[in-house]
């Protein structure tokens, strides 16, 4: 359905299918998109065949919805992070999305790169809404590091958008590894390693000047 189409839905219209795309997103992370029939969706949203058919033309335009709702669920937990623009933020990144080790990554992976992962190989419409979570989830980071940056807390030899998709790249590559050996530690090293990483670009503090005039008195 178009955003257009959506919006003139009634309230009760729009509830039930989002009910519908929270159900496939959940049966999707858990059992794959390939391993999630649009029954299995149906019986446990407890809805009708014909109510599937009015909201979604088929599963790959309700996968398209899933894909759109966890890019949703990305910026969503990042926003109540705050604007990511320190090191403390950062940091607080990390501890937040490690807080999620038991009931999110060891069991699953992560909720927007294990589609990403079963999808790549979709076609090109989809392969662009994969891509274009992804670019919304750099710009997140990039934004802050910019901020950093113009604040003075990163050097001028930083990169916000090399940096922002190190912390990216580094977080997928981790919660994969994390999911495959059920071992938390990759993700733990992955995620510190990069912020580390955008440490090391830190602007180096001023040095006094040694022409200062000593007070006198």
């Amino acid at each position: 359905m178009s955003d257009d189409a959506i919006s003139r839905l009634t309230r009760k219209g729009r509830a039930t299918r989002a009910r519908i795309v929270d159900v496939a997103a959940r049966l999707m992370f858990q059992r794959g998109v390939a391993g999630t029939s649009i029954d299995e969706v149906r019986n446990t949203a407890d809805v009708s065949g014909s109510q599937i058919s009015h909201y979604f033309h088929d599963k790959r335009d309700l996968t398209r919805n899933v894909i759109d709702a966890r890019r949703g669920h990305v910026r969503e937990f990042h926003s109540q992070l705050g604007a990511l623009d320190s090191f403390a933020a950062l940091d607080a990144w990390v501890e937040a999305t490690l807080a999620e080790l038991d009931p999110v990554y060891r069991k699953g992976g992560c909720v927007y790169g294990s589609l990403a992962g079963e999808l790549v190989e979709a076609d090109a419409e989809i392969h662009g809404d994969l891509a274009d979570g992804y670019d919304q989830w750099i710009d997140l980071f990039q934004s802050g590091l910019t901020k950093m940056r113009r604040r003075g807390d990163l050097g001028p030899d930083a990169d916000p958008r090399h940096l922002a998709v190190s912390l990216v790249a580094a977080h997928q590559g981790g919660a994969l590894v994390t999911f495959v050996t059920d071992d938390p530690e990759p993700l733990r090293a992955a995620l510190t390693g990069a912020v580390e990483y955008v440490r090391s670009f830190a602007a180096t503090p001023k040095r006094r000047r040694s022409g200062l005039r000593k007070q006198t008195g």
